[in-house]
């Protein structure tokens, strides 16, 4: 006999939903309970960008609405102006109507983060402008709570970014008052969508979870983690930058050749600080030069014992591998070598009366010590400080004899030459701080033995590694909205070979030229970017079986990555969606309890979602 199924229907709705990754990830959600099915349905969401919602509309399988959720004092602190004719304050029956007039039963929030993020400087976040941006967090929480304060949603997820806690404590602590207010218990917590949603990229994320406890009595249960997975696990199951396959989101983007360079050199799974390791000589590169790649034998010398290539009738070094390297000596060219140098066991050339050094090599590598009778090899001698001294004689110079010596002992002088560029140790006191205290005139340097002594307070911009290479093996970071080359790890060493052009020739470019190519690094893989379709891949928003998915609407790489980037990755928001499915689910029949091998979502939230909290002071 056969378990007959119902299935039970969910809703959520979106505030700053973005292209609707979230919503798509949510919608996916499910959950079983005996013969009780939980699914969840998308009934819309708001955001202020319309070429966001046309996405939305596609990924969540629900039209949303384009709605600026700012007040009029907050939108002129941001724009620096006043709004268009016709614009209006939203709402409660605005979101209503952006609801389809159904009443959600989880409701989230991903308000925008660039105020509170690390990344923003501490006095640009103060400014009025990202000030503004900041209290739309507090400002979407209640609209949301006031459009549907008669029939509340069961469960709000309030996500953002993890130091909120800290540039946003105020807007947090009047948020939670207003969760008080309206009847809803809450937690703060953390979590990484990448182990939650087996991604290959961390992506660490705050979470507030508020519940209201007539509707959702419940625990809420933790999603299983999984390990973070490498990026090459991802790429790999993708065609190559360029093929026709990956569409126009699949191109590597153009840069400029120096950032090639600088990419190149960076060693896989680190970041800029791999360029420290480079010996820069007036400007350039000691140890290593950089030449076009020879293209169909240009300029190319074939070795004494291999085949030449066809002989044509343009058969010259520049087409072609016309060229050989001869082992053999050319007829007299003893007679060419000038300034050559005799081993000890080889013979002369012929001697005759106009030979010199700068004629020939007429000159020999001996290998007898210098101490034969009439050898001057005391002139400019500089004597051992252990070694006795040559005689004193009437003519002590040092054109003449031996009078220097090696003396190890350290000046004790202290007058003003002898501080000059001078180095203080670190326990040494430093000297009287004057009107020109520079390490040109005084002892005004100190040896500091703690690392990175300099970079202690640019911890955040040290940790973006700018110009970082990704192991194809690494993890990703999380992908942001401004992901790009040069402002985190966002390039990867790519072992697959790449197709090159060989029938246009390449010309070495200026520094500054934009381009896209193929550098092989030091490590013999290919350093490149990623493309904005591999950061879709490892945000979860595409299917990867199906390539027909790999497109969004318009034509703008930067604002296709601002917008992948500032999305909840879609397999992390069907993690969660699958708990909160469970919740509902069992809220509706009653139970309270679940015995599960995944445990409760953190202790404090565990708390939070199985006392009244209306009994605990505030």
């Amino acid at each position: 006999m056969s378990l007959r199924i119902e299935t039970r229907e969910y809703t959520h709705f979106h505030f700053f939903c973005g292209i609707g990754m979230g919503a798509a990830g949510f919608n996916e959600g499910t959950a079983r309970l005996g013969n009780l099915e939980a699914r969840l349905r998308c009934i819309g969401g708001i955001d202020v960008d319309k070429d966001a919602i046309a996405n939305f509309d596609r990924f969540a399988g629900v039209k949303g609405t384009c709605m600026d959720l700012f007040t009029l004092e907050q939108y002129i602190a941001f724009h620096g102006k006043a709004p268009p004719p016709g614009w209006r304050e939203a709402t409660p029956a605005d979101i209503q109507r952006a609801a389809g007039f159904e009443r959600p039963d989880i409701v989230f929030l991903s308000a925008p983060c660039k105020g509170f993020s690390g990344l923003l400087s501490q006095t640009t976040s103060l400014t009025d402008k990202y000030q503004a941006l900041n209290e739309l967090t507090l400002r979407g929480v209640w609209l949301m709570l006031e459009t549907w304060k008669n029939d509340p949603p069961g469960l709000i997820i309030f996500e953002n970014v993890p130091r909120i806690r800290t540039r946003g404590r105020r807007l947090l602590d009047l948020i939670q008052a207003l969760f008080r207010a309206y009847g809803y218990q809450y937690a703060e917590t953390e979590h990484d969508c990448g182990e939650i949603g087996n991604l290959a990229q961390s992506r660490k994320r705050f979470l507030m979870v508020a519940r209201h406890p007539e509707k959702v009595p419940p625990f809420l249960y933790q999603p299983p983690k999984h390990k973070l997975r490498g990026v090459g696990e991802v790429l790999d199951l993708m065609p190559l930058p360029g093929d026709p396959a990956g569409g126009p989101m699949h191109r590597i983007p153009s840069l400029q050749w120096k950032t090639w360079v600088r990419l190149a050199f960076v060693e896989a799974g680190s970041d800029w600080r791999s360029l420290n390791k480079l010996q820069v000589e007036d400007g350039y590169l000691k140890d290593f030069l950089i030449v076009p790649e020879r293209h169909n034998g240009f300029l190319g010398v074939k070795e004494w014992d291999k085949p030449m290539g066809t002989v044509a009738g343009s058969s010259l070094p520049n087409n072609g591998t016309f060229s050989i390297a001869d082992m053999r000596m050319p007829h007299d060219s003893g007679q060419y070598a000038q300034y050559g140098v005799k081993r000890w066991e080889d013979p002369s050339d012929v001697v005759i009366n106009v030979k010199s050094p700068g004629q020939g090599r007429y000159a020999v590598a001996d290998i007898r010590p210098t101490q034969g009778p009439g050898a001057h090899h005391n002139k400019f001698r500089i004597v051992p400080y252990s070694g006795p001294a040559g005689t004193v004689t009437g003519c002590d110079r040092v054109g003449s004899g031996a009078p220097c010596v090696q003396d190890p002992r350290p000046s004790q002088r202290e007058d003003y030459k002898q501080t000059k560029y001078r180095v203080t140790a670190m326990e040494e006191a430093a000297g009287t701080v004057i009107a020109a205290s520079t390490t040109g005139n005084g002892a005004f340097a100190v040896a500091d033995p703690r690392p990175n002594g300099m970079t202690q307070d640019r911890e955040n911009y040290n940790s973006q590694r700018h110009y970082g290479v990704l192991a194809y093996t690494d993890t990703s970071l999380a992908v942001p909205g401004f992901a790009s080359h040069d402002n985190g790890a966002w390039s990867v060493a790519d072992h697959r070979p790449a197709v090159l052009d060989v029938e246009n020739p390449i010309i070495m470019p200026a520094a500054a030229d934009r381009l896209t190519c193929v550098i092989t690094a030091q490590d013999g893989t290919w350093h490149r970017p990623f493309t904005t379709l591999e950061l879709a891949a490892l945000q979860s928003l595409i299917d990867l079986d199906h390539p027909d998915s790999w497109w969004l609407h318009g034509s703008s790489d930067s604002q296709w990555r601002e917008q992948i980037g500032n999305g909840v990755p879609r397999l992390s928001a069907k993690a969660m969606g699958d708990c909160f499915a469970m919740t509902l689910l069992l809220a509706s029949t009653g139970e309270t309890f679940l015995l599960s091998n995944t445990p409760i979502w953190v202790r404090p939230l565990a708390v939070s979602l199985a006392v009244d909290t209306s009994q605990v002071p505030a």
